[in-house]
């Protein structure tokens, strides 16, 4: 099916919609990350593709000579596709928030500067809502190419804040080994499923860090396995958790190794950092509990975080963001891009 033309627009709106009607979803996003650099370039930018796996690749807009302000958010999306839809206030959609809006309005504000002479970025890459594989390769990039970004202003539906911090994020694995039976003789084995549910009702007394910024540690039970079949007393069981931590990994996971003891095997694994970000006078504030792209890419500058859209909605079948948010978010990152570059920063 051939590719719908890139629309000419100063209305991120339209842009949005083009993006979004593309599958993008994490691990396939090869397709748009090509298009849109092809458009890029066609539009007078100079374009890098920095590769990440196979086809996949970031996508990094210049214009002037630097040091630039970059603007950054990912292309990828959560499963499954929602094509875009457009009413009256909302633009609806896999992306609409969650980022694809966001690009399509920071598309516009760097048009605008780049018009009035400003140095600007734009990095788009893949990968943010699985293993951030597209900014851990841009950090990468960045670090053995010297690239000179001074401030790093990330996009996530923060309803038009700028956040002052993130949540951090620590998957574990929690395991028991049981012993089968059959089900009739239940004294005959050991009950890894029973093992696991006695364990996971202790969760919510646990003692968690606590930060006056970020808030409480809380802890998600996000998937559960185990057992062989209903008349089996179950020889092994999972659950996959994840913490969004406030503070230090270490200290989250040294209490959970407590609280566990012998009773059940516990795996770490991937871990993204607690950050405190950077802020811009005049603009509201407020804390995140998400995690985002931004502690893989330090390489980048001072981090700022800013989108419009709620992230309540952001991975919901309704996601959607208001067409009125997305139009006024273009004229804050021409704003934050504009008096961070009167700000001075040390490299």
């Amino acid at each position: 099916m051939p590719e719908r033309p890139f629309p000419d627009s100063t209305d991120p709106t339209p842009i949005a919609e083009w993006l979004m009607s593309f599958d993008s979803t994490s691990g396939a996003e090869e397709r748009l990350m090509h298009a849109f650099a092809d458009v890029l370039a066609e539009r007078g930018w100079a374009v890098t593709r920095i590769p990440v796996s196979g086809a996949r690749v970031d996508v990094l807009a210049t214009s002037g000579d630097g040091p630039y302000v970059t603007l950054s958010t990912h292309l990828d999306t959560v499963p499954p596709y929602f094509a875009p839809r457009l009413d009256a206030e909302q633009l609806h959609g896999r992306g609409s928030c969650d980022a694809k809006g966001i690009a399509a309005a920071m598309l516009v504000a760097a048009e605008r500067l780049r018009a009035r002479g400003h140095s600007v970025a734009m990095l788009f890459v893949v990968g943010e809502e699985t293993t951030h594989d597209g900014a851990h390769a841009a950090d990468a990039w960045a670090r053995a190419n010297g690239f000179q970004s001074v401030a790093l202003v990330n996009g996530e539906p923060t309803e038009s804040t700028l956040a002052l911090g993130t949540k951090g994020a620590m998957r574990v694995i929690l395991r028991t080994v049981g012993e089968a039976a059959h089900s009739a003789y239940p004294h005959l084995g050991r009950s890894a499923t029973r093992a696991l549910v006695h364990l996971l009702a202790e969760l919510d007394t646990l003692d968690l860090p606590h930060d006056e910024l970020l808030g409480d540690t809380t802890v998600n039970i996000g998937r559960l396995e185990g057992g062989v079949a209903d008349n089996v007393v179950a020889p092994s069981a999972e659950a996959r958790l994840m913490a969004r931590i406030v503070g230090p990994s270490d200290d989250v996971w040294h209490r959970l190794k407590a609280w566990v003891g012998d009773r059940a095997l516990l795996e770490r694994s991937v871990e993204i950092p607690a950050m405190r970000l950077g802020t811009v006078s005049g603009f509201p504030t407020s804390v995140v509990a998400f995690a985002t792209d931004i502690p893989a890419m330090p390489a980048w500058g001072t981090p700022y975080l800013f989108g419009p859209g709620s992230i309540h909605v952001a991975h919901r079948d309704d996601e959607h963001v208001s067409l009125a948010e997305l139009r006024s978010a273009a004229d804050s990152y021409e704003r934050i891009v504009e008096m961070l570059h009167d700000q001075p920063f040390e490299r």
